[in-house]
């Protein structure tokens, strides 16, 4: 791979994916001070800075690594905000809010590029750049639509798994919590063995059916 063809993959898929994790993880902060804690703003993460959300191995060397060497497998987390619950006047609910905002704001981008695409097609008004600027919308709804239904697996430490929380015993999801270390190394042995793979079923139906909204099937 050239460093021209490097470029064109870093743009098409990297860019987009950067964003969609960084404007992940501002939903939680934000959500987070609505719901009255600002730790993340006290610590300069209520921001879509990609600088304050980077994890050098999960923002950028595992993404990256997978663009320039073709990986199987493409991949990344960023820096998880920090929520204090003492701050919270009802921690059940409200870390059921902050959970839910990461996954829902990247269902958001992805609606929003869709609206994108469906005007642009409607008025044409990208000319005789749509077909590049379509491939990168549509890129980007995937990871988003990837992202979201990636994080609402009910497993700790993912979204899911917090969003879960607020229906279980208490006694179960501290066990659970205390229990974070293991569940996350069988996700990675999920994920690296390709056994995630069964979530393009729900990535792709919901795919096909942003794209016929925008008439870019």
């Amino acid at each position: 791979m050239d460093l021209v063809e490097i470029g064109g993959k870093l743009a098409l898929l990297y860019v987009p994916f950067l964003f969609a994790l960084c404007f992940h993880e501002f939903a939680h902060g934000l959500v987070a001070k609505w719901r009255g804690d600002n730790t993340a703003e006290q610590l300069g993460r209520l921001t879509l800075n990609p600088m304050a959300h980077a994890d050098m191995v999960g923002t950028v060397l595992l993404p990256m690594a997978a663009i320039i060497f073709k990986l199987p497998i493409f991949f990344g987390w960023a820096k998880p905000v920090p929520v204090n619950p003492r701050n919270l006047k009802n921690v059940r609910s409200d870390m059921f809010w902050i959970a839910i905002a990461g996954p829902a704001s990247n269902v958001l981008l992805a609606i929003l590029a869709t609206v994108f695409m469906f005007f642009a097609i409607r008025y044409g008004f990208l000319g005789s750049y749509s077909r590049y600027v379509f491939e990168i919308a549509q890129t980007f709804v995937l990871i988003n639509l990837f992202l979201a239904i990636f994080n609402m697996l009910p497993i700790h430490p993912l979204d899911g798994g917090k969003v879960l929380a607020r229906f279980l015993p208490p006694s179960l999801n501290y066990k659970l919590e205390q229990n974070e270390h293991l569940s996350g190394i069988i996700l990675m042995v999920l994920i690296f063995t390709g056994m995630l793979k069964i979530l393009s079923i729900p990535v792709f139906a919901s795919f096909r059916f942003l794209m016929s909204f925008a008439g870019a099937a």
